[in-house]
């Protein structure tokens, strides 16, 4: 069943690849392609290197960059020696990075020239024993570490690596509280390329090239850069472009496969000459990481013409487990689904006590998987509350409908009960994006006396347009019943984001809270 069963580990992607397909290229950045056999021999010398710098089996090895090569030659270097990768957010504030190092202890920290100042204050902040090596994205050949690499034998360790041993120390994004690192074994990213392998309409081969720009410190990022790789499709990686240098990337590399968020889609096509470039070469655009606007997703397909795949997932989950299918996209069924599960990938809808509820109820997703994390690091408290019984306690609410389809609603933590009513923050969110325009938006609940929360509407307007607190709580009325209105707007410059294009929310209730909005 599985594709290439001499595949047992993430380290060997590149070991099968050098001995089939040894000159094809495996990544592609601004200085062109690195070939399946350099990628190989790469992963070789940082192999060697942490060996030499006492790294050993079960170490973990953190990385603070931005995307590019290196991010792969490391995560396959660590893993050669049974090693774990731990992919920081560069995005976040030393103090918070503080806490990951503390919980990760990392033995080594290879940190890029932009945020090499950050990385030794976080280091000597923690605490931690780490070495701490600097290389230059933008000046190859020239750091601490292009030196050490050269000196490094391109010897393959050959250490036995256990397919059930931690490949990435994943930590979330910290937007509900204090980051969790999450444990993704070589088996748990193994698993799904099974399932993708059982799914008909999944179809990458090596003649496909990815673009990646989405970060490599996040599921999304390294999942489904992993997925190509594994087909042995080039990934062309580069950090993250503004939406006018997306399209030139488009241009210049032709990517096959085009993974983006929702976020990113609208701005690409908002950006002025969109519809003048070229995007026949993208025959396949994967999408995730929030929910698509219908109408959004409605002017994607006519604008971009090409096969689009929807998957939903999370850290936990190793990134995909469901499929809304290109075959369903063309048919247009279905739009506002996130897709059925993967084969032999089990999801059902729950109650609080785990109780499946019958269709059409919304009840929270509770997934089922090889693909699920082995754990929280260093929180087997938290680890045994998110798996209570074998399935995992998504935190998503949704719904299945009749023919076995799932929809997302909300988290369940950002459910508004207003006037003993339930207001699921999307359904609120639909409408607002329905106002021509509204650029941006969210709904949010906070506290009220009357109602114990009512709904408030942060929104971000469209530069030409003139809409009043009273119009846009109108037009609304036109596609939500009335309880579920927002009851106050507020208008912002723009809404707090991760780095995969979803609005923070407890920041944005804080700030609501305390009587402003964002800048």
């Amino acid at each position: 069943m599985w594709l290439y069963s001499e595949i047992r580990t993430l380290d060997d992607i590149p070991r099968h690849y050098a001995r089939t397909n040894p000159d094809r290229p495996a990544l592609i950045d601004g200085r062109g392609p690195v070939s399946w056999s350099d990628l190989d021999r790469r992963s070789n010398q940082v192999a060697q290197l942490m060996v030499k710098l006492g790294v050993a089996r079960g170490d973990r090895v953190a990385v603070l960059g931005k995307n590019g090569r290196q991010n792969f030659e490391l995560l396959f270097g660590v893993n050669r020696i049974s090693a774990a990768l731990v992919p920081l957010n560069w995005r976040l504030a030393p103090p918070e990075l503080v806490d990951i190092i503390a919980d990760a202890r990392p033995a080594v920290l290879l940190a890029d020239a932009e945020y090499a100042e950050t990385a030794a204050r976080v280091i000597e902040t923690s605490g931690v024993p780490c070495r701490v090596i600097g290389y230059d994205s933008t000046r190859p050949g020239v750091s601490e570490l292009d030196e050490l690499l050269a000196a490094a034998p391109a010897v393959d360790p050959a250490t036995e690596v256990n397919p059930w041993h931690t490949a990435v120390l994943m930590y979330t994004s910290g937007t509900t509280g204090k980051p969790k690192g999450v444990q993704l074994s070589h088996q748990n990213y193994l698993y799904l390329r099974l399932c993708e392998h059982l799914e008909p309409s999944f179809s990458y081969t090596s003649d496909d090239v990815m673009l990646t720009v989405v970060p490599l410190f996040h599921a999304m990022g390294v999942g489904l850069s992993l997925q190509a790789l594994y087909n042995g499709a080039a990934v062309a990686v580069y950090p993250m472009p503004t939406p006018g240098e997306l399209l030139e990337l488009i241009a210049h590399d032709r990517p096959t496969i085009l993974p983006l968020v929702p976020t990113v889609i609208q701005m690409m096509l908002n950006q002025p000459g969109a519809a003048t470039v070229d995007l026949s070469c993208v025959r396949v655009v994967v999408y995730a990481g929030a929910a698509m606007p219908l109408p959004l997703l409605q002017r994607a397909l006519t604008a971009m013409d090409c096969d689009f795949i929807q998957f939903y997932g999370g850290t936990e989950t190793c990134a995909g487990v469901t499929f809304l299918r290109p075959e369903q996209h063309r048919q247009g069924v279905k739009l506002e689904s996130c897709g059925s599960p993967l084969p032999l990938i089990e999801i059902k809808v729950a109650d609080p006590n785990g109780k499946e509820v019958a269709d059409g109820e919304v009840g929270e997703f509770l997934i089922r998987s090889p693909s699920l994390t082995t754990g929280y690091f260093n929180q087997p408290e938290l680890t045994a509350a998110a798996f209570p019984d074998g399935w995992y306690r998504s935190g998503d609410a949704g719904y299945r409908d009749a023919d076995g389809f799932l929809y997302l609603v909300d988290r369940v933590k950002d459910m508004i009960i207003t006037g003993g009513e339930n207001v699921y923050s999307t359904e609120v969110e639909n409408a607002l994006a329905r106002i021509d325009g509204v650029q941006q938006c969210a709904a949010i609940g906070v506290p009220d006396e009357k109602w114990g929360e009512r709904v408030v509407a942060v929104v971000v307007l469209a530069p030409s347009a003139a809409l009043t607190e009273e119009d846009i709580i109108a037009r609304c009325r036109q596609f939500i019943a009335g309880y579920k209105l927002p009851k106050e707007v507020r208008f912002a410059n723009a809404l707090p984001m991760t780095a995969t294009g979803k609005v923070m929310k407890n920041r944005l209730r804080e700030q609501v809270r305390q009587g402003g909005t964002p800048a």
